[in-house]
């Protein structure tokens, strides 16, 4: 299936962004949360939401965190004077009750575009941002996605299944939607095969469209993502 590669040309009024922010830093290895951890002298979480304030499209950011974090985050952004508008809300039990909080701070209106996007891949390009918030408006949505380059085994039963490589698509953030799309899926009971913002809206029967992301928009997830993403950002 090939992935679309749209020029960003338009702007709409009624963007928005719901950064989701409810890691525990378990993988990390550390005593706080990845998306505060440091990237180049500055948290993680400051350099997405930069990444979303840098574009054409200029979304309203929604920050999905949860709530006993909010006072910490409210002091990082007083110590390193961050003054990008966000709204704050608390995050929920799973990924997608935190989403589904973030939905709620939206007005409904038809016009609106929504993304949800991870708050630890601060690396996203402008292009990749821009492109999704207008594919989206044109198509429906918008979903961020680059080819496998390794071999693909799906193990079921304990039998291993070759894939083909071509077929298969890493799903990344962000995942953008018009916003009567994302509000009626996100009306559904939670279910644990909802794992993404994509997986929901496909439940409703909406085609999902998929959009040409970057292989340098990593998810920090691990401690060595930190030094592979200061590596990226070093030599851009």
């Amino acid at each position: 299936m090939p992935l679309s590669n749209l020029t960003p040309s338009s702007k709409h009024p009624f963007n928005y962004v719901i950064i989701v922010a409810g890691g525990s830093g378990s993988r990390m290895q550390s005593a706080i949360p990845k998306q505060f951890l440091l990237l180049s002298g500055k948290p993680v979480l400051m350099r997405t939401i930069e990444a979303f304030y840098n574009t054409d499209t200029k979304p309203n950011v929604i920050i999905v965190l949860p709530t006993g974090f909010h006072d910490y985050w409210k002091q990082v952004c007083a110590d390193y004077r961050f003054s990008i508008p966000h709204q704050l809300v608390s995050g929920g039990e799973t990924r997608f009750h935190s989403v589904k909080n973030g939905l709620d701070l939206i007005p409904d209106d038809k016009n609106s575009l929504i993304a949800v996007h991870d708050a630890v891949r601060p690396l996203t390009s402008k292009n990749i941002i821009d492109n999704s918030y207008n594919h989206a408006a044109e198509f429906g949505n918008a979903v961020v996605a680059v080819k496998s380059r390794d071999s693909v085994r799906q193990l079921k039963d304990g039998v291993s299944v070759c894939l083909i490589r071509d077929e298969i698509y890493l799903v990344q953030t962000p995942q953008t939607f018009q916003s009567t799309q994302i509000k009626k899926a996100y009306l559904l009971p939670y279910d644990a095969k909802f794992t993404d913002d994509a997986s929901v809206v496909e439940e409703i029967g909406e085609k999902i469209n998929l959009v040409t992301g970057d292989y340098r928009n990593i998810k920090i997830t691990f401690p060595e993502d930190i030094a592979i993403a200061e590596l990226l950002i070093k030599s851009s």
